[in-house]
């Protein structure tokens, strides 16, 4: 009688010590993060050499950041008082001004970049509008608008719009030939070419452009809420500047920085998501 040979381990990336694919990943994320320990022991160790007030070292800049927005109960995630007061003002105005200019982005991106004689006589007003600093506007938007949520979205706005404008505009613009033309072979309205080609071969180049325009959402967000507003992350920047706290200025703008860094993660994680169908088509040609 023919024994069978005992059945060898699967090739699935596992061993009897663990998981190589998750130590990999750890791995990974140790290669990327090294550098923030040491930047911040070196951090802490040059500002107590120095000395001096307007640059607070990091461990004093934690303890700050803990005083002024982590020292609430557990139900609420810790976040304090001042924090639910400030932060969700700030990213409802974020997230609010970045939606409005990616839906006006797309929409005239798309307008633009499939009609020619519309682009002709529209692209000169783009780049002149694109080319004014939003921050310039401040002083013509507070008469006109006062200050309040109203002129801090119009800045927003009007500053984050033209990344998605002008990627949109480039991608429906270069759509491949063939698939315009295999479209009208099959009959497809000029809607249905819309939803089914132009915008699916556009989606890169317009993700291209809200990743862009999120980040300067961040900063113009912070940058109206230091002119334009009585609450807000850029607020309390604001407010500890007037008050001389540098730990809380710094403080701030750490979370700042966070929340920068956090925004990014997730957009990049739902962009891989959405886009892997055009990673998969790359790879198959």
């Amino acid at each position: 009688m023919k024994h069978s040979a005992p059945a060898s381990p699967k090739s699935s990336g596992t061993s009897p010590g663990g998981s190589p694919s998750g130590l990999r990943g750890v791995a990974r994320a140790v290669s990327r993060l090294w550098l923030v320990p040491v930047a911040l022991v070196l951090w802490e160790i040059g500002t107590r050499a120095a000395d001096t007030p307007y640059f607070p070292s990091p461990t004093t800049i934690a303890v700050k950041m803990r005083e002024m927005w982590l020292n609430g109960p557990a139900s609420r995630l810790w976040l304090s008082d001042l924090a639910l007061e400030n932060f969700p003002p700030s990213l409802a105005r974020l997230f609010a001004g970045w939606a409005l200019a990616g839906v006006a982005g797309i929409v005239l991106g798309v307008m633009l970049g499939r009609s020619v004689l519309l682009a002709r006589f529209v692209d000169p007003l783009v780049h002149f509008g694109r080319a004014i600093p939003p921050p310039m506007l401040l002083p013509l938007l507070i008469p006109l608008m006062s200050i309040g949520t109203q002129m801090q979205l119009t800045t927003i706005v009007f500053g984050v719009i033209w990344p998605v404008l002008l990627n949109t505009v480039d991608g429906a613009r270069y759509v491949d030939r063939q698939h315009m033309e295999t479209a009208r072979v099959f009959g497809l309205s000029w809607g249905q070419r819309l939803w089914r080609v132009i915008l699916p071969s556009s989606t890169p180049k317009i993700f291209a452009g809200l990743r862009l325009s999120l980040s300067l959402a961040l900063i113009l967000m912070v940058i109206s809420e230091l002119v334009g507003s009585t609450n807000g992350i850029g607020f309390q920047l604001r407010a500890a500047e007037r008050a001389f706290d540098p730990p809380a200025l710094w403080g701030a703008i750490v979370v700042l920085g966070l929340l920068g860094y956090v925004l990014n993660l997730a957009f990049f994680a739902i962009e891989r998501r959405v886009l892997s169908w055009h990673r998969a088509a790359k790879q198959t040609t």
